[in-house]
């Protein structure tokens, strides 16, 4: 059966065309999914009964079960949901002073094998339908009863390995007759897919575009990210280059620091050589260890320099905030 949360507004509508219904009955469905966030038809009072048989009858409204929810004491909230097949995701809610971000995955498992990310163990399985994303923002809403304002497709997964669905899934997130959540509020991370970057530049999304870089020579960077042995620094950075030219937006770097490797102020100084003149930020991230991990994390002192130096040449770089580290919720997949 078909998963209504799958179809974007305009698909809705061709749908409820195709079973002989009027388009605006479609923006009604779509008020009581993203809006009252409801979890069967009986719910959507507004309907006629006939309608609310023939959705049964054509489509599923899939909604989550929580496996497990651990709430760290900084606020932090990881789950794990059931996705209904047999297997499960997980999901992080984190609280700012500009609203709670929710940290979505979109596949289960991952192919990319990067040797600091804690996905690198999870057998990849398949990836998520657009509705299996989204309902991820429901699930949590309805636990909490707290509006999320920002969505980080850095879970478990490679986004542009799934781009479709990813995609569609943010037009889901996006419209205003639904969660009504502002492009500008909506970061996709990447390990470096680069022809996806060029398609993504030519989408005319306002999402935020986040690339994983973590090291400034191909060698180190192909030692900590397989992905760099298809698309190498080079290439990766040409693609970045023309999608800030292309959408004149800037592009986040994703750098983990990790003891003894990406670390120096050598490091430091290719990567201002790298980025010099692109629209961008670093965002440092201290990494954190994962079991069996060969990577570590970067002292507080050597983390402070790396982001000084860039900062004093030109590349405006913060570091990460910490979050949910009590319970394996902090950032270590991007």
């Amino acid at each position: 059966m078909k998963n209504i949360k799958d179809y974007n507004l305009e698909e809705l509508k061709q749908e409820f065309v195709g079973l002989g219904e009027k388009s605006y009955r479609a923006e009604q469905v779509f008020k009581w999914l993203y809006i009252e966030n409801v979890t069967s038809f009986d719910e959507m009072s507004n309907l006629s009964l006939d309608l609310r048989d023939k959705l049964k009858q054509e489509f599923s409204i899939c909604t989550y079960n929580i496996l497990k929810k651990q709430e760290s004491s900084d606020g932090t909230r990881k789950y794990l949901f059931d996705v209904l097949d047999g297997n499960a995701i997980e999901t992080v809610l984190m609280s700012y002073h500009h609203g709670y971000t929710i940290c979505v995955s979109s596949q289960i498992g991952c192919k990319m094998g990067c040797k600091f990310c804690a996905s690198t163990g999870i057998q990849f399985v398949r990836s998520l339908t657009s509705g299996e994303i989204v309902e991820q923002i429901l699930a949590v809403e309805r636990d909490t009863g707290i509006k999320i304002s920002n969505i980080v497709f850095m879970g478990i997964g490679e986004p542009f390995d799934n781009y479709d669905n990813v995609l569609n899934a943010v037009r889901i997130i996006n419209n205003p007759k639904g969660l009504n959540i502002g492009a500008r509020h909506i970061s996709i991370s990447t390990s470096g897919i680069v022809p996806r970057i060029y398609d993504f530049a030519n989408e005319d999304m306002q999402c935020t575009l986040s690339i994983s870089l973590h090291a400034t020579t191909d060698a180190k960077r192909s030692a900590m990210m397989p992905v760099n042995n298809a698309y190498n620094i080079e290439e990766l950075m040409k693609a970045c280059k023309y999608y800030i030219e292309k959408t004149n937006k800037r592009i986040s770097f994703e750098y983990a620091l990790a003891k003894d490797n990406n670390e120096s102020l050598e490091d430091a100084k290719r990567l201002v050589k790298l980025l010099k003149g692109m629209i961008c930020h670093v965002n440092l991230i201290p990494i954190n260890k994962i079991e069996n991990g060969k990577f570590t994390k970067s002292t507080n002192e050597n983390i402070l320099k790396f982001r000084d130096y860039l900062n004093d040449n030109g590349i405006v770089a913060t570091v990460r905030r910490e979050l949910g580290s009590d319970i394996d919720a902090a950032c270590r997949t991007t």
